[in-house]
């Protein structure tokens, strides 16, 4: 049920001053880099450290690096419950105050992850604990991206929202960056002092960028999706009134996640594993990741522009595409071992079919949903997509692998997921008759009224 009807939607009001764009913009770009620098610093231990120092010793390593990818798994999981909370808060109270909330859950989660003992010390406590600090930052990072997306995309032009909005992708891209690059700073120390206190410093930071984080969050003005001084529409149940009125939008939205997420966990996680199996230096792998996402930091925001010229479906069906045609070559780039093909398949996977979903997918899925549930609207549908998506991509792929010892049943499997999106972006065309914003069915910028 609603209170007050809304007298116009946010995503029509006029944007404030030019500086107010750019803060939200850097506001959610850094704040975005933290959280995720977090939520993706387990994703890198899961490859590398977890597999063994939280596993019975003698396990086989793929079998620890499966067990491990289940704790991430699990964490995906909780992603849907923190949209419910963090997305509910951000509907009815403020986007600023749901966003200081979920980067000061991760951080004290993260944190408590560098302080827990091996399995040689705890035994079967220290796996059941890793996994309980990972739901914490499943649920923390399940209300985050919705927030930090609105922060930008309910602050700017229509014909500039594909732009802007890509730059809280773009946060993402730096916080694995800045993951993989500490863990790959920590891993040059020599094997014993790894394994003994180093892979615990990349978690250790997260207390230094929690403050960062908090401070410049809090420095935001604290108003929610409508301008001040405006009638908003307040919804008792945003979660619920999403579900009930906009259920083909929901399902259309999972759908566009399934091979953006799916994939890209395929190429940033478990790649790493499978390059590691079959013999591909580590530290090259985890260099090529690093160099990749350095580049998709700037693809992100080329497609982002691109869906502003375009159309949003275009970019997202060639992303889509794109990977689906490039899941046989990038193990087979892998296999070849040679350094300059091994940076050559991620660049192509990660910045070109990753990036075109990825910097095109905020302002797709900002256009499919009215103000007044857009935060748990765009939330559920990113979370719930996710576990079925990335939660489990790195867990099929390892058992796969495990299994068949063979990429060709894990090309397959990515493969499928790209066809799930394709056939959302299909059934995408069908909601120009819902009337929930028009923007989604024309070239951004036509008709676009928002003043300078």
């Amino acid at each position: 049920m609603s209170f007050t009807p809304a007298t116009r939607n946010a995503t029509e009001r006029p944007v404030g001053k030019t500086n107010n764009t750019r803060r939200n913009v850097v506001a959610s770009l850094i704040g975005n880099s933290l959280e995720w620098y977090d939520f993706f610093l387990y994703a890198t231990a899961s490859a590398v450290v977890f597999g063994t120092l939280m596993f019975p010793e003698g396990t086989d390593p793929l079998v620890g690096t499966l067990g491990a990818f289940a704790g991430f798994a699990v964490g995906f999981a909780a992603r849907p419950i923190g949209g419910i909370i963090f997305g509910h808060i951000g509907d009815r109270v403020s986007r600023k105050t749901s966003l200081v909330l979920t980067l000061t859950l991760m951080g004290i989660a993260t944190a408590a992850i560098g302080v827990l003992p091996t399995f040689m010390q705890a035994g079967i406590l220290s796996p059941l604990l890793l996994v309980l600090l990972r739901v914490v930052q499943g649920i923390a990072a399940g209300g985050e991206w919705g927030g930090a997306v609105l922060l930008i995309s309910e602050n700017s032009r229509t014909r500039r929202r594909g732009l802007l909005s890509a730059f809280s992708q773009s946060g993402v891209c730096l916080g694995f960056v800045l993951s993989s690059l500490v863990f790959y700073l920590v891993q040059l120390l020599p094997e014993e002092k790894f394994l003994s206190w180093g892979w615990r410093i990349p978690f250790l930071i997260s207390i230094v960028l929690l403050i960062v984080g908090i401070w410049i969050r809090r420095s935001l003005p604290d108003e929610t999706a409508a301008e001040e001084g405006e009638k908003k529409q307040v919804e008792r149940l945003p979660v619920i009134t999403a579900f009930k009125r906009y259920p083909r939008e929901l399902l259309v939205a999972m759908g566009l996640r399934v091979a953006e997420n799916g994939g890209s966990y395929i190429f940033l996680s478990f790649s790493v594993v499978y390059g590691v199996h079959v013999g591909v230096d580590r530290g090259l792998l985890l260099m090529s990741v690093t160099l990749s996402m350095i580049v998709s930091f700037f693809t992100y925001l080329l497609f982002g522009h691109l869906s502003d010229k375009i159309g949003r479906r275009p970019v997202y069906a060639f992303g889509a595409g794109a990977m689906l045609l490039m899941a046989f070559p990038f193990f087979w780039l892998l296999d070849s071992n040679t350094p300059g093909l091994v940076v050559v398949a991620f660049l192509i996977a990660n910045g070109v079919c990753h990036g075109a979903m990825i910097g095109t997918q905020p302002s797709m899925f900002h256009e499919l949903f009215p103000a007044h549930v857009r935060y748990s609207a765009m939330s559920m549908a990113h979370e719930i997509a996710a576990v079925f998506a990335g939660g489990l991509a790195p867990l099929i792929a390892t058992a796969l692998l495990l299994r068949f010892d063979s990429s060709t049943p894990i090309a397959l499997y990515l493969i499928l997921l790209c066809v799930v999106t394709l056939v959302a972006v299909a059934f995408s065309y069908r909601l120009r008759s819902r009337g929930v914003d028009t923007t989604l069915n024309r070239v951004a910028g036509v008709a676009d009224e928002d003043p300078e």
